[in-house]
């Protein structure tokens, strides 16, 4: 398949490892010119490093995405590199504590919240004006299986994802006449370094996660990549406003 992605700017943020490595490798194999965004410096510099050693261009910035000053900064030195902004995908986030809704404290509410729904509004408020400029891009929003249903003592977690749906549909509409299609990601259970702190060497709660999913395992982040580039592909060009899950099931 033909992805038309040779030569496009990517930008890809939490790209220091798991869904956002492993996106950032993908659109390398298609040749496209890769920002890697992160604020783990080594693990960016590092995927930055394993997309040139595949012969592809690639540069890390590093970027706090709660934060709008660095978020501003980072679309300028990928247009001061590159030229352009053709795809972005903004998959930073965090996961949150694990507790009732009752119980969790405003801290805890406030920093889900801002990581995972309130940087991704900042990332497309910068990513939005180049894309406007060239009357042309598309973005793809890491939300999850959480953003389609309840998920049980991860409420603020489960919230943003909801709120991630929410402006990803909303925007779609409010650009889609600009040339601009805006998509989300819905993934299940990934075997991730995020969900890998969270088994902590439990076997038994590592079945838990596995079985979590109909399909019976955890996706792999290369799995999820391939609907990240597949959603930024020429292939996807009539698709926008749309909320994909990738979850072995887990929501049918």
């Amino acid at each position: 398949m033909n992805t038309g992605l040779k030569g496009k700017v990517v930008l890809v943020t939490g790209g220091a490892s798991g869904i956002g490595r492993a996106s950032c490798l993908k659109f390398g194999a298609e040749a496209a010119k890769v920002v890697v965004a992160d604020t783990n410096a080594e693990g960016g510099e590092g995927t930055a490093s394993r997309v040139r050693q595949a012969g592809g261009p690639a540069i890390f910035v590093p970027c706090d995405v709660t934060r709008a000053s660095d978020v501003e900064d980072l679309v300028r030195k990928a247009l001061a590199a590159y030229g352009r902004l053709d795809c972005a995908l903004n998959n930073a986030g965090i996961a949150g504590p694990t507790a009732r809704a009752g119980d969790l404290s405003e801290h805890d509410w406030d920093s889900v919240l801002t990581a995972s729904l309130k940087s991704v509004w900042l990332c497309m408020k910068h990513e939005l004006s180049p894309m406007l400029k060239q009357r042309s891009g598309v973005i793809v929003n890491t939300a999850s299986t959480a953003g389609l249903r309840g998920a049980r003592l991860a409420a603020a977690y489960s919230a943003g994802s909801h709120g991630v749906v929410g402006l990803t549909r909303s925007a779609a509409l409010e650009y889609v006449a600009d040339g601009i299609r805006i998509n989300a990601v819905c993934p299940g259970i990934v075997d991730t370094p995020m969900i890998r702190s969270q088994i902590a060497g439990d076997a038994a709660r590592e079945a838990q996660f596995r079985a979590a999913s109909p399909i019976g395992r955890m996706a792999t982040p290369e799995e999820i990549a391939e609907v990240v580039v597949w959603l930024c592909s020429d292939a996807a060009s009539y698709v926008t406003g749309h909320a994909m899950a990738v979850d072995g099931g887990r929501t049918a």
